[in-house]
């Protein structure tokens, strides 16, 4: 089996890129996803997410309202790493559940945001970093409803895209057409097929 780390920026597009590989026939986990599905649960992860940031973050149902729980991390680095060092741990542990499932000749791709930052991109064969320049991903990130602080706030939070180039295995320029960026995803995913067979 082949791990594949897919990161780049917020606004760069790589929710996209992951359903592209997705298509092809690769097996694509979203990190978020899989942290808003533990909030969701209510088990180990809530409990210590709730218990580490107050009730304040939950809504009236009791569900973590996750725009405020953003407002408090974003502000304050230590509270944030706090949060990563609960959510991350029980991600690492349930994507390695999902890994044993998988057959022996799969690509599986992680989409996640901080692999570089974290140097968690070491714990992939191979690392795809999704680019496009900062005035692009803050297009597409404030059509996909963040605020420009937000944006902003989380932008800062992440290494300068140009930088994140430099740990790539292969990029992909989102930057162009969805064509332009089908047709990388392509070429990207049969270098990937020649790696696992």
């Amino acid at each position: 089996m082949l791990k594949v780390g897919l990161t780049g920026n917020i606004g760069c597009g790589k929710s996209t890129v992951a359903r592209m590989f997705m298509e092809l026939g690769a097996y694509t986990f979203d990190a978020d996803a899989i942290i808003r599905a533990f909030y969701q649960e209510k088990g180990e992860v809530y409990r210590k997410v709730v218990e580490a940031f107050g009730e304040g973050i939950l809504d009236k149902e009791g569900n973590i309202d996750r725009k405020k729980l953003a407002d408090l991390v974003f502000l304050d680095i230590n509270k944030l790493r706090l949060l990563e060092s609960i959510t991350h741990k029980a991600l690492y542990e349930r994507l390695e559940e999902e890994f044993r499932r998988l057959p022996q000749d799969a690509i599986a791709i992680v989409e996640a945001s901080l692999l570089v930052e974290k140097g968690t991109y070491k714990n992939y064969d191979r690392l795809i970093v999704v680019y496009a320049p900062y005035e692009v991903c803050k297009e597409r990130a404030i059509k996909s409803g963040f605020s420009s602080e937000d944006f902003e706030r989380r932008w800062k939070n992440q290494m300068p895209p140009e930088e994140k180039l430099k740990y790539a295995d292969f990029v992909i320029d989102n930057s162009g057409s969805l064509e332009s960026t089908q047709k990388q995803v392509k070429k990207v995913y049969r270098e990937l097929l020649n790696l696992v067979h």
